[in-house]
């Protein structure tokens, strides 16, 4: 279908921006955040099953921001 756009890449990556977006929040004024703190709340904010997944194999643990967006593919830094 011609005249069509998508703003959308296609990717077999899920969009990072909702779990930027969730690492933000969760950062803001925290130095450290433990993985299932991190989990509940991308839970309560919807995130796709694929991102659940990744959250809930990361080891039980704190993690700084840099670290959790290294470790599930975020950009936030």
């Amino acid at each position: 279908m011609t005249g069509v756009t998508d703003d959308a890449p296609v990717t077999d990556e899920p969009d990072t921006r909702r779990l930027d977006d969730l690492l933000e929040d969760l950062y803001h004024g925290q130095e450290r955040v433990t993985q299932a703190t991190i989990y509940r709340r991308a839970v309560a904010a919807e995130l796709p099953a694929e991102w659940l997944t990744r959250i809930a194999a990361l080891p039980e643990g704190e993690y700084s921001v840099d670290e959790a967006a290294d470790l599930l593919g975020g950009s936030v830094t």
